[in-house]
């Protein structure tokens, strides 16, 4: 059975200005998207779900309508802010969706098979793509428990215009993840070192080479159930507080320490690249192009 790629689209783009998921930067007006797409079907994945939002979801699907229907299937779901387990319903001044955890979770219906987690506006590079499909053709039949994190460098995921958001990952000797701690506003002081402030006011510093996760998982769907049990128990304590969100860290931490399953950390040489704010777009497309110079892609994917 072939591999799912779920890709995590419904971002609204504060920060860039946009939807950055539908701006173009390779060559021939390729989104970051595209590329990912390319990728997983040279790897060997057979279907493509899509989480968007419903209010963009006409322009998203025309917007890429045509362009790879013929080589992979594609699903289209909604995270749509009201889709909750039985029993639960949205507070009356909840705006924003819940999270990642939650994004995730919306696509249960349609994903029956092992399955890939990414960022829409992030480029992971070719072979992340090879090593999950490699990771889940190495598992025994019918393991439920063993999930995957492509682990990349800190120093190949920084941004020069601002801060970032990181997953830092820790793993024991035989490779499996023993926590993933969300650190926010990452950036490199004027030392030239990487550094977040805690909620003290003080900041805490962290290594060039320490393995961060950017949103790039390999699923088996046993991750449905546990995240909807999971996430139960985040609304019922979070539910009334208008920006918490449900991150997938959050329940992959819940389920390590409770030794319900085991992550293996894939570390990856990657460099890693994406588009945060409006002056990342040109180093994301001097990037691309570079990556087309040495033929690793064409100039016109589709």
């Amino acid at each position: 059975m072939k591999p799912t790629l779920l890709v995590l689209a419904a971002g609204m783009g504060s920060r860039y200005g946009g939807l950055k998921q539908m701006d173009a930067f390779g060559p021939s007006g390729e989104t970051i998207i595209d590329y990912s797409i390319y990728d997983a079907i040279n790897a060997g994945f057979g279907k493509v779900v899509f989480i968007i939002r419903e209010s963009f979801r006409a322009d998203f699907e025309n917007f890429f309508k045509g362009k790879f229907e013929d080589k992979i299937e594609i699903v289209y779901v909604a995270q749509d802010l009201h889709k909750l387990p039985d029993g639960y319903s949205v507070p009356e001044h909840r705006e924003k969706p819940w999270g990642t955890g939650h994004a995730v979770w919306v696509a249960k219906d349609v994903i029956n098979e092992p399955f890939a987690v990414i960022n829409a506006d992030d480029y992971y590079g070719q072979e992340s793509y090879n090593t999950l499909v490699d990771f889940f053709n190495s598992l025994p039949e019918g393991e439920q428990n063993v999930y995957a994190l492509i682990g990349y460098y800190l120093k190949n995921t920084l941004s020069d215009h601002g801060t970032v958001n990181r997953g830092v990952c820790s793993s024991d000797t035989d490779g499996n993840l023993t926590t993933i701690v969300e650190c926010t506003k990452i950036k490199r002081d004027s030392d030239n070192i990487v550094r977040y402030p805690t909620a003290d006011d003080y900041y805490t510093y962290l290594p060039e080479d320490a393995l961060v996760s950017m949103n790039m998982f390999g699923f088996l769907p046993s991750y449905f159930d546990y995240c909807e049990n999971s996430f139960k128990q985040f609304l019922d304590k979070e539910m009334n507080v208008p920006k918490s969100e449900f991150y997938i860290p959050t329940l992959l931490d819940q389920l390590i320490n409770t030794n319900q399953i085991k992550v293996k950390v894939l570390s990856s040489i990657a460099n890693w690249f994406g588009v945060t704010y409006q002056d990342d777009k040109p180093i994301v497309i001097e990037k691309l192009n570079k990556l087309i110079e040495a033929e690793v892609y064409p100039k016109k994917l589709w």
